[in-house]
């Protein structure tokens, strides 16, 4: 590229902005939220500022001004000329007037020496936000640097201030034009282009009112080696940088010479670490073979899959530094284990389910592989009932309170292959807004790991026990052959970004086996996550979930076995499990089947805030199908998103759109938990 004479001129890329962010983290049990607000005020030596309020950083934050000094040069800085926020934070970063404004020099030969280190800086980082023209000047005083000997000139202007008066200084910034980015091509290391095939098209192509920023070609490089180690080169690097500025065009033009390096597989896997849990069921959770191509993906995988047992603590996937004879990179594996008892309490409040308590025990490493033994205990009670008087005119007995008493263990990896033994078992009283429950159950299964994100189980399940709701009492016993797949591609449990889950299911409990009633239920529920932005700062969520059960009439079927809608992790606005066929009094009596949607915008306001809009949708249908001349309910609301380490803490309030007449539906309901809805 040729323009005027003197036009064109390499560029050094600046580093750009490094904003540095503050957030408040707390692990559940403990601290509460309230005691947080506390402590920040006792830690301060006092009564709490109103900074310690400012729990989300929604507030700006002010600083007490330093007072003159006899013994130093206290001073006070500002940055002038730039209406660019970014560019302001990032002068403000790279200058040491600013960021050491807290610590005055002694004298002003020191803080004339703090200006001549920022005059040397600021070019550098007006550069790199792509203001190729710009200028800065430090004025200490009355003295505007501009050489060795206006240091002493600003020094004994600034002693002129010692101990009458804070010494003014100013940062000018003059920014001059924006320049933009031209043109960005990809050479090897003998000058050729990368083939399209390695480098397309969208990886070099510049839109013309892209700026010049050290960002944006940093942003380049990153998303060409990612791209080169994506198709199996893990060498991939970017060798050579050439940014040509054009004065005259107010353009830059960079050439990247990129070296991808060997196409390699992935080699040996060798694991650290974890000596109290055995190897083999750490392998069977190790999908990769030796030959299988290399990506980063497939680490990550691996890495995902191994935080899945819940004996293994920290696991760290890391490459080789060189292929092996076989053309393979060598892949070590680093772990740590948890602490194998883990206690936890938890406690959950809707406006409309009631309030309710859960205490866990888990062993993590039962007999040393990897064996899980979880115990549970739940208790809860209708808080708002707003069916108490129907349900003693139906003559069921209840009170409102409920509990389930549930154990689960899991012998992953029967004989070093990636087939789970599950078992579990519970007993309890389900009492909900229609309907009370007494039963005991419990399942044998094998659970199939076909890869990390698909498994499929089949086992036998049973349960007993008495229902009684407005149709009537009903005796039942169910024994059955259930069989379940999952399929689970999302980047979050708690939080998910992208991805699909897939979950279905289906068991007939048959006459022969002893069931009465005999019956087969289906179902299936599937949700997608659909991130618009890089950062995952807008993402679109969405919900639907079937179920059907057939082989007997609706009153011969216990209650806790068909389907309701309603709830927070239903239709949220109406309460749990009220949503169907209503019986005798009103009372809700479930349905056959069963159909329900929800959409969900997910917007982050900031790294730690964000808002839900949202619409749900359903219904629970006296046949073994949706009936779609039967009324689906529906409601939208809004939620809060407060973003932890472990997940968001979630705020919804829901509103029913279709409230009918008589059916005791609140105007609105509020749901506190943690992670999202679905």
């Amino acid at each position: 590229m040729r323009g005027p004479a003197g036009a064109d001129r390499p560029a050094a890329l600046g580093r750009g902005c490094a904003c540095a962010r503050a957030s408040v983290a707390w692990a559940p049990g403990s601290w509460s939220l309230g005691s947080w607000v506390l402590a920040a005020g006792l830690a301060l030596g006092g009564p709490a500022p109103a900074a310690a309020f400012d729990l989300f950083g929604l507030f700006g934050e002010s600083e007490e001004p330093l007072a003159p000094s006899m013994t130093a040069l206290p001073y006070d800085v500002k940055v002038r000329g730039a209406d660019d926020d970014a560019l302001v934070t990032a002068v403000q970063d790279a200058s040491s007037l600013y960021k050491l404004r807290r610590e005055p020099p002694p004298d002003g030969e020191g803080l004339a020496r703090r200006g001549e280190a920022d005059l040397r800086k600021l070019p550098e980082v007006l550069e790199g936000y792509g203001y190729y023209a710009g200028r800065a000047a430090v004025r200490i005083g009355a003295v505007t640097l501009s050489g060795e000997a206006s240091l002493d000139r600003a020094a004994r202007s600034a002693e002129a201030d010692r101990g009458r008066a804070l010494v003014p200084v100013k940062i000018v910034v003059d920014p001059g034009p924006l320049y933009h980015l031209r043109r960005v091509a990809v050479l090897d290391r003998a000058g050729r282009p990368l083939p399209p095939a390695l480098i397309p098209e969208r990886l070099t192509r510049v839109d013309p009112d892209t700026p010049a920023r050290s960002a944006a070609v940093l942003a380049r490089e990153a998303a060409i080696v990612d791209r080169l180690r994506g198709l199996g080169h893990p060498f991939a690097k970017v060798v050579r940088r050439d940014p040509v500025v054009d004065d005259a065009a107010r353009v830059m033009d960079v050439t990247l010479t990129v070296d991808p390096g060997p196409r390699a597989g992935l080699g040996p896997v060798a694991v650290r670490g974890a000596e109290g849990v055995d190897p083999a069921v750490i392998r069977s959770f190790i999908y990769t073979e030796p030959g299988d191509p290399y990506s980063p993906k497939a680490l990550a995988d691996m890495r995902k899959s191994l935080a899945k047992v819940e004996a293994l603590g920290s696991v760290r996937v890391r490459e080789g530094e060189a292929l092996d004879a076989d053309g393979n990179l060598p892949i070590f594996v680093d772990l740590t284990e948890r602490p194998r008892n883990l206690i936890g309490v938890s406690a959950r409040y809707s406006t409309v389910d009631g309030p309710g308590v859960r205490a866990t025990y888990t062993n993590r490493n039962l007999f040393g592989g990897g064996e899980t033994l979880r115990l549970d205990a739940d208790l809860y009670y209708l808080g708002n009932d707003l069916y108490a008087r129907q349900r003693k005119l139906a003559g069921i007995d209840s009170n409102g309170l409920g509990g389930r008493l549930a154990a689960t263990f899991v012998k992953p990896a029967l004989w070093g292959s990636r087939t789970d033994l599950v078992m579990s078992a519970f007993a309890g009283r389900e009492a909900q807004q229609s309907y009370v429950v007494d039963a005991g159950g419990g399942t044998v299964g094998l659970r199939q790991r076909f890869s990390d994100t698909f498994f499929a189980q089949l086992g036998i399940e049973g349960q007993a026990g008495r229902s009684q709701d407005a149709l009537g009492k009903v005796d039942y016993r169910l024994v059955g052959v259930g069989a379940s797949v999952a399929y689970d591609s999302t980047d979050s449990l708690l939080d998910p970004t992208r991805g699909v889950r897939l979950t279905a299911s289906a068991t007939p409990y048959a006459g022969f086996l002893g069931s009465d009633p005999a019956i087969f239920v289906a179902k299936a529920q599937g949700s997608t996550y659909w991130a618009l932005d890089a950062d995952a700062n807008y993402v679109l969520a969405g919900r639907l979930g079937f179920g059907s059960i057939s082989g007997a009439s609706l009153e011969d079927i216990p209650a806790n076995i068909r389907f309701f809608a309603g709830g927070g992790g239903s239709v949220r606005g109406f309460p749990f499990r009220t949503l169907g066929p209503r019986g005798p009094f009103g009372l809700p009596v479930g349905g056959k089947s069963l159909l329900e949607a929800s959409l969900e915008a997910r917007i982050k306001v900031t790294d730690t805030i964000g808002i839900v809009p949202f619409l749900d949708a359903g219904t629970a249908f006296a046949g073994s199908l949706p009936d779609f001349d039967e009324r689906i309910r529906t409601a939208v609301g809004l939620g809060l998103r407060y973003y932890t380490g472990i997940g968001p803490i979630r705020v919804d309030v829901a509103f029913p759109l279709d409230r009918i007449k008589g059916y005791r539906e609140p105007p609105a309901a509020l749901y506190i938990s943690l992670g999202q809805a679905f």
